[in-house]
């Protein structure tokens, strides 16, 4: 009976000690699998710090500000009071002088023989920029040129001798996650180095072109158009602004991403200026009751809403198309399809593939410049209220009415304005819903020109018949063009 029983205890200890080597071998296997995965986090920032910051600059900025037309407090005119503060403001001041004012920020040393990226804020409006080295060396620097809508500056100072400068890492390469370092001169506290990570990408906060890397490394005032570095000490983003309730960092900064900064600052370098293609269309984002009204397979791409005199006009491009491909690159939305057109070289013919009539064609456009394109544009005048039209008809929770001279004026449209002029729109509708309001025009519907009711009704009833759900309609409001697609049941 014993002898049975040590043997059963045996027979279960002889796996219990192979379970337990398996389970050391496996954990020490998994112990060498994580080593690894973590030899990119560096156990310190040291030699990446000590390897870019000579090329990292502070940079301060004078503006004249001027004195007030009055020269000091302003008090009614005739007031008891008024020869009190002049004889004050006398005895204490005398007459009003302009003031100088002085701001801070950070930059980073592009080439050898001085070349400077900082944002443009930092330097906007100032009469004298001064550039302040690791070294403690300072040159005065000139402006070369800036881009607002990226919020970039490439500046210059002379040196006599080489300066240690950095160079743009590949943006898109980064992952969320990935470690940087961000380097620049927080609240005037001279050379500071900050460590995170990469939060998110592609963020955009109110820019044409934004695309921003979210970062937690601390940024604070002071440290905009520093630059944010990866671990080979690329530039991979210019800190420019950060998201606080208290104007302090709490991990939400953001910096432009350097493939964007340094198409910009090749530009400034060759040019003085930025020199964006343009390709001559108004458009919106495709949503998918849009692309049901058209047959499009799924919501994508960015769809024309107008068509000015222009290189797409030229190119044979219409309101209504869906831009679908551009110069071989798949548009995913109008965001995207921006980025690529200004990205693009000036003056170079590419093949845009767009949707129409239910298939696709390929057009040829030579882009032109958008900066040109834009000084050329004036605003269009302010809306006016319509006024009542005797007839009138009810058609999807819009009463509309036929294009009229007076119309044309009170809307301040051009004498060979035509459409249906929306004069009231149901709050319980659908067209209330989609942003509809009393003043728009409606110039097509299906992608056909619409002047009277009838037309409109004709078209609702050719798209119930081809067995659509909803109706795209070319809506016009103060000149700018929008499709809204209205559901049919």
């Amino acid at each position: 009976m014993n002898t049975h029983v040590t043997t059963r205890a045996r027979i279960q200890e002889t796996p219990s000690r192979a379970f337990f080597a398996f389970v050391a071998i496996l954990a020490m296997m998994l112990a060498q699998t994580f080593a690894f995965q973590a030899r990119s986090a560096p156990d310190s920032f040291a030699d990446l710090a000590e390897k870019v910051s000579p090329a990292v600059v502070n940079i301060t900025t004078t503006t004249t500000i001027a004195a007030p037309a009055d020269g000091g407090p302003i008090v009614p005119e005739g007031s008891p009071f008024e020869d009190l503060f002049k004889n004050f403001r006398d005895q204490q001041n005398g007459p009003a002088r302009p003031r100088r004012s002085q701001a801070l920020g950070s930059g980073f040393v592009v080439s050898e023989d001085g070349f400077i990226v900082t944002n443009n804020h930092v330097i906007d409006g100032s009469d004298k920029i001064m550039i302040e080295f690791f070294s403690g060396k300072q040159l005065p620097a000139t402006v070369v040129g800036t881009d607002k809508k990226t919020d970039i500056a490439l500046l210059k100072v002379e040196s006599d001798e080489p300066l240690p400068f950095v160079s743009f890492g590949d943006s898109d390469l980064m992952r969320v996650g990935d470690w940087v370092l961000a380097v620049g001169n927080p609240l005037g506290q001279g050379f500071s180095v900050s460590a995170g990570i990469v939060s998110a990408r592609n963020r955009e906060l109110s820019g044409t072109y934004d695309d921003f890397i979210q970062t937690d490394a601390a940024i604070n005032r002071g440290n905009s158009g520093g630059p944010l570095f990866n671990m080979d000490g690329q530039v991979i983003g210019v800190n420019t602004a950060i998201l606080s309730p208290t104007g302090g960092s709490i991990g939400i900064g953001f910096s432009m991403a350097s493939n964007v900064v340094s198409r910009v600052v090749d530009q400034l370098q060759q040019f003085g200026e930025t020199r964006r293609g343009w390709l001559g269309v108004r458009i919106q984002d495709v949503t998918q009751d849009v692309a049901d009204a058209i047959g499009l397979d799924q919501a994508r791409g960015a769809l024309v809403t107008d068509v000015p005199d222009g290189p797409a006009k030229e190119g044979g491009m219409q309101a209504g198309d869906v831009i679908l491909s551009f110069d071989g690159i798949d548009v995913t939305d109008t965001r995207e399809l921006v980025r690529i057109v200004g990205n693009a070289e000036v003056g170079k013919t590419v093949r845009v593939v767009v949707f129409r009539d239910g298939g696709t064609r390929t057009l040829k456009v030579t882009l032109g410049r958008r900066e040109d394109a834009e000084a050329a544009l004036s605003p269009s005048g302010p809306q006016q209220g319509p006024a009542p039209e005797p007839q009138k008809s009810q058609i999807l929770g819009l009463t509309l009415s036929e294009m009229t001279d007076e119309l044309r004026s009170q809307l301040n449209l051009g004498d060979s304005a035509e459409g249906l002029v929306v004069m009231d729109v149901d709050e319980n509708s659908q067209a209330y819903d989609k942003g509809l309001r009393a003043g728009d025009v409606i110039t097509e519907a299906g992608q056909q020109r619409v002047s009277t009711p009838a037309d409109l009704e004709a078209r609702i009833q050719a798209a119930r018949d081809a067995g659509r759900r909803s109706l795209l309609l070319l809506v016009r409001r103060d000149g700018e063009p929008r499709f809204v697609a209205l559901g049919l049941e």
